[in-house]
């Protein structure tokens, strides 16, 4: 499976989506972003795009586009509370390094860019 998400990150999911009209799964990607190289996106979809990969985790359907999955197939995606903080968190085989404060990310040179 491309991406997979823990009982916690399904349940922030469903609440998630609730909140946008129109929302039907869970955008993941990555773009082009800090100091090491790319950042994740998440974000409520509306519909898959074209070429998107639709994976569904407990009921919630997570779409992946096609430049993106390379850099996060085998993902596991997780929601964590530390005190009054709480996110998302990312556990990437694909991933080779992290930049210091880690906002970004890097892949294997082989992965398109």
């Amino acid at each position: 499976m491309p991406v997979s998400l823990t009982p916690a990150a399904v349940d922030r999911a469903r609440q998630y989506i609730a909140q946008q009209p129109g929302g039907t799964g869970l955008r993941f990607g990555v773009r082009k972003n800090g100091c090491s190289g790319f950042a994740y996106v998440i974000d409520v979809a509306a519909s898959a795009g074209q070429g998107d990969t639709v994976v569904e985790a407990d009921g919630v359907p997570v779409f992946i586009d096609a430049a993106s999955l390379p850099h996060v197939d085998g993902t596991e995606i997780d929601f964590v509370r530390r005190g009054l903080n709480q996110e998302f968190v990312f556990r990437n085989p694909q991933a080779t390094g992290e930049c210091g404060c880690g906002e970004s990310f890097t892949t294997r040179d082989d992965l398109p860019a």
